[in-house]
């Protein structure tokens, strides 16, 4: 039997005593999670001003390389030309880097060394030029009067702040009329505007560069923070590179070789591996063929959260904003995303001068970057 009373679709959603079935929650589909600052974690401290320094240090080498083409004889030849002459002194033991043969340092004139072969009892071998020397250790004279001093200089670093803005304008008629899904209009756009600036913040960290010029900035030049990407030199690998492990494609070899290059020559702990999703996959990859799986299992588990090797313990942290074809390897106990005192992202209320509503979001950062040579990056890597 047909029904003849009063019903919703007679007029469509068009009757005026219907109210409107809209969800009250807002869907943003648009991406702004930040997972290293995330990692990285609050600075314990500010930056005081626009540009922020720090002092590094290091040891004295105890290591040089031989710098002699006419070098051979394992017998006859005891005196050869170095790079580093001044990181020697009569007493030192000494080793060609995959040598048994240990030498004594009997005099240095320059960067010219005279030595005593076949040390110890051990058996003198051929060296030959660009070979890697250790220095052991040195043997002082009982009795000896005081060695010269020798000292490192410290070296100043630093890095700029860069201003990040963001303007957020609302008229009086739409403060006041009701919103869906929302209580304030001006409240949501400082959340949206903000989210934004949070996640530009990232990506400059990452990815961000100095100017050649006008580096402090002017009115006319703006000022920009450099970032991990362009501080790392030391430790900067590309697929093709001479030594460094064939293919375009990551794999734990390539991995491990940054890891033992960084470990050699620092006393860096690198605890953070950073990279993006196809790198990621390629990471899930190192275990896949090592996986095993009961006839009652249901779920199948494909992911590495953390890489652990002879050289420290790894955190693996995906993030949307390094270029695909990168791997950064850091101490994150040696990097801070610090803001300017008092300039720590914030809204400043702007004078209106018609019906609206307006301010500025405000935010000034700087990444200190300690070190560089503690960290590493991988570049040039296949993302397909």
């Amino acid at each position: 039997m047909a029904f003849t009373g009063k019903a919703t679709y007679s007029a469509g959603a068009t009757l005026p005593e219907l109210a409107e079935d809209v969800s009250d929650l807002i869907g943003i589909i648009s991406p702004y999670e930040t997972p290293l600052l995330d990692a990285l974690g609050d600075p314990m401290r500010e930056a005081t001003s626009t540009h922020h320094e720090w002092l590094e240090d290091e040891l004295l080498p105890n290591k040089d390389t031989i710098n002699d083409q006419s070098i051979a004889d394992p017998d006859g030849e005891t005196q050869f030309d170095v790079d580093n002459g001044s990181r020697f002194r009569a007493g030192d033991q000494i080793q060609v880097e995959g040598s048994e043969e240990l030498m004594l340092v009997t005099d240095v004139n320059g960067n010219t060394l005279t030595v005593a072969r076949g040390y110890a009892g051990t058996t003198a071998e051929n060296m030959a030029d660009n070979q890697v020397i250790n220095i052991l250790g040195n043997a002082a004279l009982e009795g000896e009067g005081k060695p010269g001093a020798r000292f490192t200089n410290r070296s100043r670093c630093g890095n700029y702040t860069q201003i990040f803005t963001a303007t957020v304008e609302v008229s009086g008629t739409d403060v006041a009329a009701s919103k869906l899904g929302l209580a304030d209009e001006m409240d949501y756009q400082k959340q949206e505007r903000l989210r934004e600036l949070i996640r530009d913040l990232e990506n400059t960290v990452i990815n961000g560069g100095l100017p050649v010029s006008y580096q402090q900035g002017s009115d006319t030049a703006r000022r920009t923070l450099k970032g991990v990407v362009q501080h790392i030199q030391t430790n900067a690998f590309r697929t093709g590179d001479s030594g460094f492990p064939a293919g375009n494609d990551l794999d734990e070899a390539k991995i491990n070789y940054v890891l033992r290059q960084i470990w050699s020559n620092s006393s860096s702990k690198v605890d953070l591996i950073v990279v993006g999703g196809h790198q990621k996959r390629k990471i899930n990859g190192f275990v896949s063929s090592s996986r095993s799986y009961a006839a009652g299992d249901t779920k199948f588990t494909d992911i590495v959260n953390i890489y652990e090797s002879d050289f420290g313990v790894c955190r693996i942290v995906t993030t949307r904003w390094l270029p695909q074809d990168v791997v950064l390897l850091l101490d994150s106990s040696r990097i801070a995303v610090l803001p300017l005192a008092g300039r720590s992202f914030y809204f400043k209320p702007l004078a209106s001068s018609g019906d609206y509503e307006c301010g500025e979001l405000i935010g000034e950062y700087t990444l200190e970057l300690k070190n560089e040579a503690a960290h590493g990056v991988i570049r040039g890597l296949s993302v397909s």
